[in-house]
């Protein structure tokens, strides 16, 4: 254990040596051009912050303005008939919204179900197999500047619910 606790605490510090190395012996100015990379990475921070502030805005306003317990409530029953545990809704629903409040959602589930209930598992399956689409969607395109997305947030939305709805049989399957 100690061996790989050693090794773990190599990797970066060699790639980094590695990458200098390797760029001085191709006669690249190393130091030049990270700050170079890093003026871009700062320039695309600054393009990309009015979407992600969007994003942000628009998943509170959902949260706030009872339109999650609305779709929470119309959905529900569909739920329980197919005996799939309503905690899994809540996940089901803000995973395509935001990554992190999908994982504090799971957290409370985790907790209040227990590691090996089925909530619990549907939720693990779903948060890997969806996607956060409409963060994902703010973030790249708009730092590309894409404004016109006919088809794509559908597409991306149809693809999480299948994504989701495939993590629910998967799992009803195997547990």
């Amino acid at each position: 254990m100690k061996t790989i606790t050693f090794i773990s605490q190599l990797i970066i510090p060699a790639f980094i040596l590695f990458t200098v190395l390797y760029g001085a012996f191709k006669k690249v100015r190393v130091y030049d051009s990270f700050v170079s990379g890093a003026k871009e990475g700062l320039q695309v921070t600054v393009n990309i912050f009015p979407y992600l502030l969007a994003i942000f805005v628009a998943v509170k306003a959902f949260q706030a303005s009872g339109a999650f317990d609305l779709i929470k409530l119309a959905i529900a029953g569909s739920f329980t008939t197919l005996g799939i545990p309503l905690e899994v809704l809540s996940v089901a629903i803000i995973k395509p919204l935001s990554g992190s409040a999908s994982t504090a959602v799971f957290t409370d589930i985790v907790k209040s179900t227990g590691p090996d209930s089925l909530a619990s598992r549907i939720s693990a399956v779903i948060i890997g197999s969806a996607e956060t689409t409409f963060y994902v969607l703010a973030v790249y395109l708009g730092s590309i500047g894409i404004r016109r997305t006919k088809y794509l947030v559908p597409v991306c939305v149809i693809a999480d619910t299948l994504g989701i709805i495939i993590a629910i049989i998967i799992v009803r399957l195997m547990f």
